[in-house]
């Protein structure tokens, strides 16, 4: 076909199956997060540029180089959510929801970054997330990992996946490690790669977390952040450990996980597994105590994470999941009337149907065992005079006469 239309690089039509999969993951992380008490939310895709501008900063790699950003026809620059925490913070003071602390969202929904698409990272992917806004004791970042431990747990992934946690201090402890980072990168200036010399003007935090080759020594002997904490962020990041040992969470103390921006504070982590080649996150997040500020809010603690849902789509291997419905045959057109009258008899008990074409029963077999459909109910003239239907099952490769009155009760009882 000429001039065949296609989508967009690194955004991708899903079908069915790839739906069911993706409603899987999303459901069960609403079913795990209503368990801790959060509640769904949803903020809208399109938000004025500075809500991610001014956390984020205009130089950083997000701001500068992945967002979706225009000017729409009133002037204004809009961006494309890159990630789900700004929005969320910046519903919490439009709305002066700050009043009702504290405040506990659930949110699922689609984020937009343009970076080179590969696999589990395409330009719109999909992303679930929880924020516990207005508490800022250590059990509160606890709770937070707890939730996205049983969430993992629920889809069987958890053992595919390690726990990694950091501190990144209070404000005063990060400054000073800040400055004895900058110090330790500049004797090492000309030994480090293009992407690290830009980060150490602008950002030299990030380069811990640099994936650079010639830049792996030098950060392996930068100077360690807990040399550089108070005795808060100590007992803070203390408390939160204790609470982790007592659930007998097992976990790996990374202090090379960090976060660059400044609204980050206290505990990171990260759910890493290495079943995805180099997108190894699956899930993440920590403290950001100093986000409502930066949006010209009052002063609100917050800790959540986020997660990929095409990331644990794959590393659940839920691509191959069985649909649930059962599928009507009509061995010809005039068994068609019949056909609904018994289909939507069945779909009023909460029973999920597909009423599939008439004639060629064989075709129409193979259609329902290419939709991965385990039973049908054949429809014909023979069976009606006796009011009857055939239901087959075509795992076993058995099936039975079945009378029309008895067939929702058999339903219910299928294995």
């Amino acid at each position: 076909m000429a001039n065949k239309i296609q989508s967009i690089r690194g955004m991708s039509d899903l079908f069915h199956q790839e739906m069911e999969s993706h409603s899987w993951v999303i459901d069960k992380a609403r079913e795990v997060a209503v368990l801790y008490g959060f509640l769904e939310v949803s903020t809208p895709i399109l938000e004025r540029t500075e809500v991610f501008s001014r956390p984020l900063g205009q130089t950083s790699d997000v701001v500068s180089k992945e967002t979706y950003t225009f000017n729409d026809r009133g002037g204004d620059s809009l961006t494309l959510r890159p990630e789900g925490t700004a929005g969320i913070m910046r519903s919490v003071i439009s709305n002066g929801k700050f009043n009702e602390l504290p405040l506990k969202f659930f949110y699922s929904g689609p984020m937009f970054r343009y970076e080179r698409p590969q696999k589990g990272r395409l330009r719109q992917f999909n992303q679930i997330g929880i924020e516990l806004i207005g508490i800022a004791e250590p059990y509160s970042d606890a709770e937070v990992i707890l939730c996205g431990i049983n969430f993992l747990k629920s889809l069987n992934v958890l053992g595919s996946c390690s726990l990694n946690i950091n501190t990144l201090g209070d404000k005063e402890s990060r400054n000073l490690y800040r400055s004895s980072l900058i110090d330790y990168f500049q004797k090492n200036h000309s030994k480090m790669s293009n992407i690290s010399k830009e980060r150490l003007k602008i950002n030299p935090l990030r380069i811990l977390d640099s994936k650079e080759t010639q830049d792996q020594e030098i950060i392996a002997q930068a100077p360690s952040f807990s040399s550089y904490l108070n005795s808060n962020s100590k007992k803070h990041f203390e408390k939160v450990l204790k609470y982790l040992e007592v659930n007998n969470i097992d976990y790996v103390h990374n202090e090379k996980l960090v976060r660059g921006l400044d609204y980050y504070c206290h505990t990171t982590f990260e759910f890493v597994t290495d079943k995805l080649g180099s997108q190894g996150t699956v899930l993440g997040g920590g403290r950001y105590d100093g986000l409502s500020e930066t949006l010209n809010g009052p002063y609100l603690p917050g800790v959540g994470f986020a997660a990929g849902v095409e990331r644990l789509v794959l590393l659940s291997e839920k691509n191959d999941n069985t649909i649930s419905s059962i599928a009507v045959i009509p061995i010809e057109e005039k068994n068609l009337e019949d056909s609904f009258k018994i289909i939507e008899r069945l779909r009023s008990q909460n029973i999920a149907l597909e009423l599939l074409n008439y004639g060629n029963i064989t075709k129409q077999i193979r259609k329902a065992i290419n939709r991965k459909i385990r039973h049908i109910i054949i429809i014909g003239d023979e069976e009606l005079k006796t009011k009857h239907v055939i239901l087959r099952d075509l795992l076993k490769g058995e099936q039975k006469l079945v009378l029309i009155e008895n067939l929702i009760n058999e339903i219910m009882n299928l294995d």
